[in-house]
């Protein structure tokens, strides 16, 4: 299945891209209507992650010691202790 993005001009679907099928080729079309939001975000995955860096409060070890604090296993390296 491929998804393409268009939109609905009152009358028929107009895709936003070219599409690589023969003229009058029958098709299935599954209409999906994006979230406002979504929409509106531009940037991709590298915007969202600049959005939100930072905006999260955890503990200095947070990266170091994530086995402990995600799954309850002994701290690797006890802080202060060397």
């Amino acid at each position: 299945m491929t998804a393409i993005r268009g939109h609905f001009d009152g009358r028929v679907f107009v895709p936003e891209e070219p599409v690589n099928l023969p003229a009058n080729q029958e098709v299935i079309l599954h209409v999906e209507i994006p979230a406002p939001a979504a929409k509106k975000e531009s940037g991709g995955v590298w915007a969202v992650l600049e959005k939100y860096a930072g905006s999260i409060e955890a503990p200095a070890d947070w990266s170091a010691e994530h086995d402990h604090y995600l799954y309850g296993t002994p701290k690797r390296h006890e802080t202060g202790k060397e």
